[in-house]
């Protein structure tokens, strides 16, 4: 067997749609074009538009969505040894009509699919040329919506009348910049005999993390019995296929597996499996591992309880979206990037939005080698979706193919149907605009978790996010299963955050905008202004900066710069999100994880991310790093008085002393007490302060330090920031060369409050090693920052690069009416 991937000689074509003034020569020429790839990225490359990302480019290069476009080569072909040629297409984004010398191939309209075509017949010897003609995707949206029925989505176009990522079309975070183009490897494939044409490894059958079942699909070119044998771990195992069958199942247990942990629980120990049929042979690394999903009702309600090899995992999870609008951009390196940015920030979850796409086998592969649990949504998402023939059986052969492809990677521990779409039937209003017309629910609770259940039966499904797993509750109750925490961000204040008793956590967060360099790359204000027109393009959120502003509350003193802005918004959604965390934990174990919104971005843009589109690790990033270590300890309201909440995520007893004081802004000692600390592996406690430390004289200059073993530290003020006596003066900082960098070393002579550096201020490619840090009086932070050579290190000891809550609140201390540009 053979597969050739076509990735030369591909040239791009305007096929119909009007094209602007500026932009007509795209209409009248070929462009050289790249495959895998996209109309954008190969028009962009070409220099034939702008950065699709800078300024109003978004809007500016909206026809390009409204058109249809061609991709064209030629390759040579001679006759082989095979005797079976096959055209084969991972990904066509998306309405397509593909053509071969002249012959019309097929016709698709599903991106979230491998299509494969036989061409034994049409394949010429010499020079063959294939076209690949793409229709616009926002007009085959609205033609389908017109036949199917209008039913309510989110946003502008109607992306649940075709398969296509429904984040392409536009989202509260990401651009409305709708592509087509050859987004996968498209090629030919040979061969003769017999082909593997589908190998769905499960382990954990039965509960049994050894127990192996491997079904194997043969597709012939005659018929014959076949056998097919597999090989793992020292076993052996071997079926034959009858010349009347296609399909065998190889099961037993392999004593030799060594298991696949997630991080923190274990090494994520991967063995070769090697398959063969015939001259055919495919192989992988699969993980020995048993999942399950616990959802059991109790008496506080239905838990949701992630549960590995027989051991419970408390999830400490960000959500995924796509990583660039123009997937084809996306590499192996730089998801590897995003994975240490998860597993340096403590994580062990990732969960793949349904907005988006299912992940590459890059991305499921790095998930395995690095021990990240990841839940994959359906694609489906903030939408009612028909179900007449035509798109179930779209969903159908995507959800066959995804999830054959995704089955062997150990990772893979939740198939989940879709994202806030049984809730949007609930809550949204959606039933009088349906009037009993077809929504989805068949997908959720018929189609995939038939299809799951055929095809990876080892591996747990979800009807829904949120989801109560009880008929008669409601979908986001937090009472029962996963619920999506969005008051808080939208409409509250987040000391809200502390009236929830969720049992799991599947989105919420808060928006902060990206780092100064990657924001003012692209959006040029003049002046720079939070609701400049450009600044506003690079908010997709509803009122998104009116929020923000709000959302500090009494948090934070009102910003009266540019520079305040963006530090101050970028602190409130740190401490937003970490404040609520903290009390996810302290809950334990009612609460069995949460997953935060969002980790990544596909653009520069104000998001909820926590690092941005630059890959620069925004405050809220260093937030989470805090709030999801092993050891986490916060000081947490009960009965109107600070207890100090103990969280235990290590397979070792926590166990010592904790030394709680009361002591002034300034150092001084006012109370203390020591208190024996014994958490068992894996498990919480509270320990209850005394009355004599935790009642403050002086609100505004005092503060609560709880000191536990393994350099574990819990704050508590006891006002808010802008009553504080913090002096903007508190830190002093020296910098010098050091290494591939420079080391920034702070001192503070009294507290210091979530001292941060903002090193990009500096050079864009600057990266620092951590942030938020609160010295107290006499305590020193060293600070290593990865920066080209030739800086000068005083640049990173003075604002607006060095920062700390200190300085916000003594800059709201001169009165000012308004947020001002610089």
């Amino acid at each position: 067997m053979s597969f050739r991937e076509l990735s030369h000689g591909w040239m791009l074509q305007h096929v119909t749609g009007d094209v602007p003034p500026a932009f007509a020569s795209i209409a009248t020429r070929a462009i050289p074009a790249t495959v895998p790839g996209v109309v954008h990225t190969d028009l962009r490359d070409a220099g034939l538009i702008p950065d699709p990302y800078v300024d109003d480019n978004e809007q500016l290069l909206a026809w390009i969505g409204h058109s249809a476009w061609a991709y064209e080569t030629t390759f040579a072909w001679s006759p082989d040894d095979e005797s079976v040629h096959e055209l084969v297409a991972e990904g066509l984004d998306t309405v397509a009509i593909v053509t071969l010398n002249d012959v019309e191939i097929a016709r698709t309209r599903n991106q979230h699919r491998v299509y494969r075509w036989r061409v034994d017949g049409i394949l010429r010897e010499g020079e063959n040329r294939l076209r690949v003609e793409f229709a616009s995707p926002i007009a085959f949206a609205r033609e389908r919506e017109a036949v199917l029925g209008e039913r309510p989505h989110s946003y502008v176009h109607p992306f649940n009348a075709i398969r296509k990522s429904a984040c392409n079309f536009g989202w509260d975070w990401g651009p409305a910049l709708v592509t087509s183009g050859i987004w996968r490897r498209i090629g030919t494939e040979s061969w003769s005999g017999c082909r593997i044409a589908a190998v769905r490894p499960q382990t954990g059958v039965g509960g049994d993390p050894r127990r192996l079942r491997v079904e194997v699909e043969v597709q012939r070119e005659a018929l014959g019995p076949v056998t097919v044998r597999a090989e793992v771990a020292g076993t052996m195992l071997e079926a034959v296929v009858a010349e009347e069958e296609t399909t065998a199942v190889l099961e037993t247990v392999v004593p030799d597996a060594e298991l696949w942990w997630p991080r923190g629980y274990g090494d994520p120990a991967l063995s070769a499996l090697v398959v063969t049929a015939g001259m055919d042979r495919w192989e992988r690394r699969i993980g020995f591992r048993a999942a399950e999903i616990d959802t059991t009702p109790d008496d506080e309600g239905t838990p949701f309880v992630v549960r590995i090899n027989g051991r419970d995992v408390y999830v400490r999870g960000a959500n995924w979206i796509p990583e660039d609008t123009f997937f084809p951009r996306v590499t192996r390196d730089r998801l590897a990037e995003r994975f240490d940015d998860a597993t340096q920030a403590g994580m062990n979850l990732l969960r793949v939005w349904g907005g988006g796409i299912y992940e590459s086998d890059d991305f499921y592969d790095l998930a395995d080698e690095r021990g990240i649990l990841v839940w994959q949504d359906f694609l489906l998402a903030c939408a009612a979706y028909s179900e007449d023939a035509e798109l179930w059986g779209e969903f159908a052969a995507e959800a066959h193919d995804n999830v054959t492809r995704l089955s062997s990677h150990a990772s893979l521990v939740v198939w989940n149907g879709g994202n806030e779409n049984i809730w949007g039937w609930v809550d949204w209003k959606w039933r009088p605009q349906l009037k009993g017309a077809t929504w989805g629910d068949g997908y959720y609770q018929r189609l995939f978790p038939a299809i799951v259940a055929e095809l990876a039966p080892a591996t747990p499904y979800a009807p829904g996010s949120p989801y109560g797993f009880t008929r008669y509750v409601h979908p986001n109750d937090p009472a029962h299963g996963t619920t999506h925490i969005w008051d808080v961000w939208n409409q509250v204040d987040y000391d809200v955050y502390r009236s929830y008793r969720p049992r799991f956590v599947s989105e919420f967060g808060f928006q902060g905008p990206p780092a100064w360099s990657t924001l003012f790359s692209v959006v040029h204000d003049e002046p720079a202004d939070p609701y400049g027109p450009l600044m506003l393009v690079h908010q997709k959120a509803v009122d998104g900066n009116g929020k923000l502003e709000r959302g500090l509350g009494a948090h934070l003193p009102v910003p009266q710069t540019i520079d305040d802005w963006h530090w101050a918004t970028q602190l409130n959604q740190a401490r937003a999100v970490a404040f609520g965390i903290a009390h996810f934990r302290s809950l334990h174990p009612l609460n069995r994880g949460a997953i935060v919104w969002q980790l990544n971005d596909c653009w520069p843009v104000i998001s909820w991310a926590a690092v941005d589109s630059h890959g620069i690790r925004k405050p809220l990033w260093h937030a989470l790093r805090a709030v999801f270590a092993d050891r986490f300890a916060s000081f947490q309201p009960r009965g109107g008085e600070p207890v100090l909440a103990l969280h235990n995520d290590r397979d070792d007893d926590w166990e010592g002393a904790a030394v709680v004081r009361r002591m002034t802004l300034d150092g001084a000692e006012r109370a203390r007490a020591e208190m024996p600390v014994h958490v068992s592996a894996r498990g919480s406690a509270i320990l209850i302060v005394p009355d004599a430390v935790t009642s403050a004289i002086d609100t505004a200059n005092e503060v609560l330090v709880a000191d536990l073993p393994g350099s574990v530290r819990a704050l508590w003020f006891f006002d808010e920031d802008p009553a504080l006596a913090l002096d903007a003066a508190a830190v002093t900082a020296v910098a010098e060369v050091a290494g591939d960098g420079y080391e920034v070393t702070v001192t503070a002579r009294a507290l210091a409050k979530d001292v941060t550096l903002l090193v990009d201020r500096v050079h864009a490619a600057a990266r620092v090693d951590r942030g938020l840090v609160t010295l107290l009086p006499g305590e020193t932070a060293v600070f290593r920052v990865r920066a080209p050579g030739g800086l000068d290190p005083a640049a990173f000891t003075v604002a607006p690069v060095l920062r700390s809550a200190n300085d916000l609140v003594e800059g709201a201390r001169i009165p000012s009416g308004a947020i001002v540009g610089t």
